[in-house]
């Protein structure tokens, strides 16, 4: 009791409202929250880009956790998706982490701007009528390269992911949940590189209040995509993924 009434309630609040609004994002369309609580906390709160990145891979370790379970209890988890995501996604975040003095900032202007076009293409198909959902055959490349560019490049495990198996048309449903499930493994794997690399003083003040907001935000995520319309969520993950998309860019080439 004596270390909570110890706590600035104050200086950690706007870094809880980040938390809460990234995962509110990520647990209902399967993506951003890295890009939003990076973005929030670097041009609003000021901090350090370098302090920021390792932050949200910090607190992705917990908020995926609690967002897997979620949409498990929600049902809304493809099983044999699931598996043939995992381990391939867990491999390419190994790589990633291991690679990270190869610097993923020359492609990543490339990867945001095929990023914007997929969106565009996921906004033309909300307004199509859907075919029925089938399972997909690019699988574990792609899980792969969704790992990889999330430990080298900074984030890309949703926009990569959850992008691409709607492009092969997946059910939207049970897309964002399995990808979000996946990505506890991913991020686990990349969160003790972080560790060992920066001890657990990386748990600074922005650390502590995302991870409060982000974890009390990922049960409402699942709950909202598993009652809103595919076609729908289809359209706003498509929104969604080329502003943040067309963002990066505008950043990377200013």
């Amino acid at each position: 009791m004596e270390q909570l009434a110890n706590i600035d309630w104050a200086a950690l609040a706007p870094f809880i409202a980040i938390g809460f609004a990234a995962q509110m994002v990520d647990g209902a369309l399967g993506m951003a929250f890295g890009v939003i609580a990076s973005t929030l906390m670097v041009g609003t709160l000021g901090v350090a880009p370098a302090r920021a990145s390792s932050a949200v891979h910090l607190v992705e370790m917990f908020t995926t956790a609690a967002s897997g379970i979620s949409h498990v209890w929600r049902r809304n988890v493809d099983w044999p998706l699931f598996r043939r995501l995992v381990i391939p996604g867990a491999i390419g975040g190994v790589v990633g982490a291991y690679l990270l003095s190869i610097s993923g900032d020359a492609a990543r202007p490339f990867v945001m701007a095929y990023l914007t076009l997929i969106g565009l293409y996921l906004i033309y198909r909300a307004f199509r009528q859907p075919p029925p959902p089938r399972q997909p055959r690019v699988v574990a490349p792609l899980g792969l390269v969704g790992g990889f560019l999330d430990a080298a490049g900074g984030g890309g495990w949703g926009p990569v992911v959850t992008s691409n198996l709607l492009i092969q048309g997946t059910n939207p449903r049970t897309t964002i949940g399995t990808v979000n499930t996946a990505e506890f493994f991913l991020t686990t794997v990349i969160s003790i590189t972080f560790i060992f690399t920066l001890g657990w003083q990386a748990f600074t003040t922005a650390t502590i209040g995302v991870l409060i907001g982000g974890i009390a935000a990922a049960p409402l995520g699942a709950i909202l995509v598993s009652r809103v319309r595919p076609r729908l969520l289809m359209g706003v993950v498509g929104v969604v993924l080329t502003l943040t998309s067309a963002w990066s860019i505008w950043l990377a080439v200013r």
